[in-house]
């Protein structure tokens, strides 16, 4: 079976090029602020990438680097004071945060109507109800890409692996809102390959490399894979190279369409949060809040 590649970076091209375009009509820049806490790497790595998506599409950012040790009221403290700040239309905090700090309870200190990360409870709620204010940005870009190369969602069979507040929960709504028939699989699932066999749309999201084989997928289906893993390669100039959950050189030559690692999903997500940051813009300069 020849199968499709699912470009993400050329539909994120074209959304980053829109969302300049509409900035540029503006008379201030959307501007988020990203919280980062501690030197986890990757985390870094991430909050540049989002800067740099930023600094090009006409958004402003304010990168605030917090020493790991900070405490979790201070660090409250912190979101409070930019909670306040009119001039910034988004908040986000970059995790994994250090194990003394409750990531559940920093995600509540940020205003719901400065969630671009769509973590808050509150909209988390709206989500469910089938009435956001923001969409997820993984989730979102995952539709998007959908939409994009013409999948239909409506009356499928989609299986999502993974059951996480950022990915696996709200990508599930999602789907189950365009009609498709969900089930979501997760580390307590019993014969997890008899459940993805059956997927129309299978998505992998449970940050394991390769976990999703040939053998655990139908013939024609639709693979998307959300997963970002670092796996050793000392043919690599870096010592690592950077693979999803899904076994990408076996399961492409069984699937329609399939995400590739890097170059999928990933894009999608910073330039769904730029979308949603211009919607928080907007919402915040007209009379009614959420």
């Amino acid at each position: 079976m020849d199968s499709k590649i699912i470009d993400g970076r050329m539909v994120a091209g074209q959304i980053f090029q829109k969302l300049k375009d509409d900035v540029s009509k503006l008379d201030k820049k959307p501007c988020i602020a990203v919280f980062l806490v501690g030197d986890d790497p990757s985390s870094r790595i991430y909050v540049n990438m989002k800067k740099k998506r930023c600094d090009e599409n006409g958004f402003d950012s304010i990168i605030t680097q917090l020493p790991g040790d900070i405490s979790q009221n201070d660090l409250i403290k912190q979101i409070n004071k930019v909670n306040k700040n009119k001039s910034v239309n988004g908040i986000l905090v970059q995790v994994p945060l250090p194990a003394h700090i409750s990531e559940e309870a920093v995600i509540e200190a940020v205003d719901p109507q400065k969630d671009v990360d769509c973590f808050h409870p509150y909209n988390l709620g709206r989500l469910m109800a089938g009435d956001p204010v923001f969409l997820p940005c993984t989730p979102a870009g995952v539709i998007v890409l959908l939409d994009y190369y013409g999948i239909h969602i409506h009356e499928k069979r989609a299986v999502v692996v993974g059951r996480s507040n950022i990915v696996g929960k709200p990508l599930s709504i999602l789907l189950l809102s365009r009609h498709a028939t969900i089930t979501i699989c997760h580390s307590r699932t019993a014969n997890i390959r008899e459940e993805t066999k059956k997927a129309d749309i299978l998505v992998a999201a449970v940050g394991k490399p390769n976990f999703i084989t040939s053998d655990m997928v139908k013939k024609g289906a639709v693979v998307i894979d959300v997963g970002i893993n670092r796996v050793e390669d000392p043919d690599s100039k870096k010592g690592y190279r950077i693979v999803g959950d899904v076994d990408y050189d076996t399961v492409i030559k069984k699937c329609e369409y399939i995400t590739p690692v890097p170059g999928g999903v990933g894009v999608m997500t910073i330039a769904m949060l730029l979308e949603n940051t211009l919607r928080a813009y907007n919402l915040q300069n007209i009379p009614t809040r959420i």
